[in-house]
């Protein structure tokens, strides 16, 4: 921090008190020697005399704000019955004012707060600035050693002209945007980026949406329509939850990747494209293929490159600095000015489990801004099984009926997993689809095709 005050024992007090809170302390008696100091050094709080020998402070304020936005400045004015000046000192962008005679206490409070408002902006403009260029969709960001490893997987994968990716990993994690970032690092960054998701489309419609259809191909096609694949040539293709593919259309799949060739419904000309596949599963590929559920031969052409997404609770160093972007996010969205997480607020995002990964985090971020009055968010602001206080959903629960001697969730696979997760929403929410669904995070339709795959009643 710099103070800029022209009593010298007032200035050297202050720095003093300020230096032995542990804080880096400037100080100058001039507005010339505070601009020559805010040149040289990294300065992050500028506490700020009103009435200076050689410039007045609101001059400074204006330096300081075309120097550097981000610069927090507090005004420190001698005149306590005249608002004017500090009124005009907040005009010229100060953060803050206080009034002569001030008490040490009242300074302490005021900067501290300021300290950490700008500690907050300065990481929020770093992870901004380690994104941009990088990865622009900041549900990606993660300076764990895994998600590192995962980008620079990326950018490996995107100098391949066309070679097929499969992105694995749990919902909410981001896949979709893993594979926008592969597009976007890639020379075809110009071209159609399309993503469909497969468990979302009614199966008779699934082949159409994917290849398109002729004129008068089938009762309802009343003119030629174009497929994903035609409308993704020389770009990306994305097809998120592959699983739920039907096996009669698989081979088509298998045939576009292998020709680059296929042909509408109704079609009797092949057409040719270039197209990159990335497709994404929640689902062990190599466990349907075992159960006959999916093609080998369609695995084994999907998989030349697989990249794991890791989910959230295994990448704990992301949780806060994830939550840091959504509160700023949801500050600009809902015109708030939330400082933070309170430290007990902070606690429960570290220990929760997060079922729905990167997604949940935003949604409970999003939430929880909407109801917070205060500077910083509080475990009141959280949802109830965040906080441990009743959970209403159990992470992985047993299916209803399930007795004491059965496995523990070490012993399951993912899929028996995440068929005991769904049972366990319905039951919560006595069967209600459309509640389960907002639960989860997943479409009604996405809700039905699971339930249809485990054979849960509905």
């Amino acid at each position: 921090m710099l103070i800029v005050e022209d009593n010298a024992d007032l200035c050297q007090t202050l720095g003093e008190i300020f230096r032995k809170a542990g804080h880096k302390v400037h100080t100058a008696l001039s507005g010339a020697e505070a601009l020559r100091i805010l040149k040289a050094e990294l300065i992050d709080l500028v506490l700020l005399d009103l009435r200076l020998p050689d410039m007045s402070g609101i001059k400074v304020v204006e330096f300081v704000k075309e120097f550097d936005p981000d610069i927090l400045v507090i005004m420190i004015t001698a005149v306590a019955n005249d608002p004017r000046p500090a009124v005009e000192a907040m005009k010229a962008g100060a953060y803050d004012y206080l009034t002569k005679p001030f008490e040490l206490d009242e300074v302490k409070m005021v900067v501290a707060k300021a300290l950490e408002t700008a500690s907050l902006k300065r990481e929020l403009s770093r992870l901004k600035q380690q994104q941009h260029g990088k990865f622009p969709d900041e549900e990606l960001f993660g300076n764990s050693r895994v998600m590192e490893e995962v980008k620079k997987f990326i950018k490996i994968v995107a100098d391949t002209p066309r070679t097929s990716v499969l992105i694995q990993g749990e919902s909410g994690t981001g896949k979709e945007l893993v594979a926008n970032s592969i597009h976007k690092w890639s020379a075809r960054a110009d071209k159609p980026f399309i993503p469909i998701n497969c468990s979302a489309i009614p199966e008779n419609l699934l082949e159409s949406e994917l290849f398109g259809h002729e004129k008068g191909a089938f009762t309802d096609a009343k003119s030629l329509k174009k497929g994903m694949f035609e409308l993704a040539n020389n770009g990306t293709l994305f097809l998120d939850e592959m699983a739920s593919l039907r096996l009669a259309l698989q081979p088509k799949i298998l045939r576009v990747l292998e020709t680059q060739t296929f042909r509408r419904i109704g079609g009797t000309v092949d057409i040719q494209i270039d197209v990159r596949v990335i497709a994404a599963t929640n689902r062990d590929l190599q466990v349907m293929v075992n159960e006959g559920t999916f093609r080998e031969d369609l695995y084994y052409r999907l998989k030349v490159m697989v990249i794991g997404l890791p989910p959230l609770r295994d990448r704990v160093d992301d949780i806060l600095p994830l939550a840091a972007l959504f509160i700023e996010k949801n500050n600009k969205e809902f015109n708030k000015t939330i400082v933070g997480l309170n430290e007990e607020t902070k606690n429960f995002l570290l220990q929760y489990r997060w079922p729905g990964n990167v997604r949940e985090l935003k949604n409970v971020i999003e939430r929880a801004v909407i109801l917070c009055r205060e500077d910083y968010l509080r475990p009141e602001h959280l949802p109830l099984e965040l906080r441990g206080e009743k959970s209403a959903v159990p992470v992985f629960a047993p299916a209803a009926g399930a007795n004491n001697g059965a496995p523990s969730t070490a012993n399951l696979s993912l899929d028996e997993m995440e068929k005991r997760h769904i049972q366990a929403v319905l039951l919560q929410y006595n069967n209600n689809k459309s509640q389960t669904a907002r639960v989860l995070n997943i479409s009604r339709s996405t809700l039905r095709e699971k339930m249809k795959l485990y054979g849960i009643a509905g």
